[in-house]
Formats: structure tokens, sequence, C-alpha cells
């Protein structure tokens, strides 16, 4: 049985970890850096870093930020933001991250999924989601992908994009459910799983934890492969460890924590 993955998120606003609901009344809670090693020293598996106004206000990615977080932790590090070029995807691989997360650039631009996975390995390309429910007509999952930090609906169906992203050649697929962002209620198990389930790639889900039981219910009645958490952490509710060890008392595999010593090789 694969191990699945517990994996903090830092929004990234004005060069500060910044947390809000729904994409909406961010508020600043602490230095990206400072944070990327605290988790890393708690045993997280994985970190991943978004730039979270990039896109919207038509800019790259602060590199210098990714360096300072690249030099803190050695382990798997995701980074998005902005990008809109295979240069913008060298760029942040160049500067330490091990993948890159593309999702408003790969939507106007759907050729930059292929040209990344051929030019860096499928494995360094997670083609990143926001998603909403809908009403609107023509979108069978019931979600409608939205882009520019939950502002630009775009009327592409949820599961079918996840489905090109896929062909195209993404490694994986990370579901950002807009309803249940910065909530605490919940990851939304319903496109969750229906992607998970029409795709042959990892899914991660995120939005919405806010107590151990829900990770729990995004690896079984989700189907994740990974699941991120923000303010679960963030917010000193839990740490790793104890998500952890409630998840392995119910019966999901996850990885031990190393120590760092172990880590460095010291």
């Amino acid at each position: 049985m694969i191990a699945k993955r517990i994996i903090p998120c830092l929004d990234v606003r004005a060069g500060k970890v910044t947390k809000g609901v729904q994409f909406l009344d961010n508020a600043d809670v602490g230095d990206p850096a400072a944070m990327a090693r605290y988790y890393y020293e708690q045993g997280a598996d994985e970190l991943v870093f978004y730039d979270i106004t990039a896109s919207n206000e038509w800019r790259g990615i602060m590199l210098g930020v990714v360096r300072a977080v690249a030099r803190e932790i050695f382990i798997p590090f995701s980074v998005g933001g902005g990008l809109r070029t295979l240069e913008d995807m060298r760029a942040v691989l160049l500067a330490g991250a091990e993948k890159v997360s593309i999702d408003s650039g790969a939507v106007r631009d759907p050729s930059l999924i292929a040209a990344g996975a051929r030019a860096f390995g499928s494995q360094c390309v997670v083609l990143s989601m926001q998603v909403k429910r809908t009403g609107r007509a023509g979108l069978p999952s019931g979600h409608e992908v939205i882009i520019d930090g939950g502002r630009t609906p775009t009327g592409r169906d949820a599961l079918a994009w996840a489905r090109e992203g896929e062909r195209l050649g993404a490694g994986e697929l990370c579901i950002n459910s807009i309803d249940a962002d910065g909530t605490k209620a919940g990851y939304d198990l319903e496109i969750t799983r229906m992607i998970a389930d029409g795709v042959g790639i990892p899914v991660i889900a995120s939005g919405g934890a806010g107590e151990p039981r829900h990770l729990l219910e995004a690896f079984t009645k989700g189907g994740a492969d990974a699941a991120i958490v923000a303010s679960i952490v963030h917010y000193g509710d839990c740490t790793i460890p104890d998500l952890k060890r409630y998840l392995r008392a119910g019966g999901v595999e996850v990885r031990e924590a190393i120590h760092l010593e172990e880590r460095s090789g010291t």
C-alpha cells in the first residue's frame, strides 16, 4: 500500500504566509521560510507554496522567497502562482522546487502542461484546479473550474479538465475547493472522489481541513492520495505528528516522521 501524504500549504502574499476563507479576507500568519522549517522538522511529507496574487496581478512569482524556503527543507517542494511559460517553470525549479504547480496559466494555454511534462518529466508537473460548485448547465460534475485566485469563471467542467490535464501529461492533480477553503468544515469529498475515480494519476485534496477526521475522510471516502493542510496546522489546532497518529489509528498508512538529524545525515 502506498503511504498517504500530508502536505502543509504556504499561501504567500507580499512575502508573508496568509490564510483566508473561500479565497477572501486573508490575514498574515507568519514567515514562509520559518514555517517551512517548522513543518519539515515536524515530519511533513511535502510542502506546497502558492504565490496567491501572482496570477491576478499578472506578475512573476517571488523567486527570492522560493529560494529562502528551499534552503530550509529537504522534502519535496511544489511551487505555484503566476506560472505562464516554460521559462517560468524552469526558473522555479532552478530556485529549488521539485515540482511546479500550474493553474490559471494552464487553463489559458493547455499546451503548457505538455511542454512542462516533456521538458521536466510528468512527475514535476502538478495541475492545480480551483473548483466551485455551480448550477450552470453543461457541467456534468456540478463543479466549475475558476482561475485567477477564485476570481474568473471559465465554463470548464472540473472532471473534464482533470482528464484533459492527465492526457496532456500532468503527474498529479490538486483539487482546491473554493467552497471549502478555510472553512474547517471538511474537504469537498464529492468532487475529490469523482476525480480520483475518473483519472489514473494521484489526486491531492485541498481546502477545508479543520480536524483529523477530515483527513481520514479525504483518504477513505474521497479517495485522495494526499491532503493539503493549512488552517488546522497554522493556528496550532493540530501538529503533523498528531495527524499522522490519528490516521495510523484509523487504518491509513502514513510515513513515519524522520528526525531532522537522520534526514541531514548528521
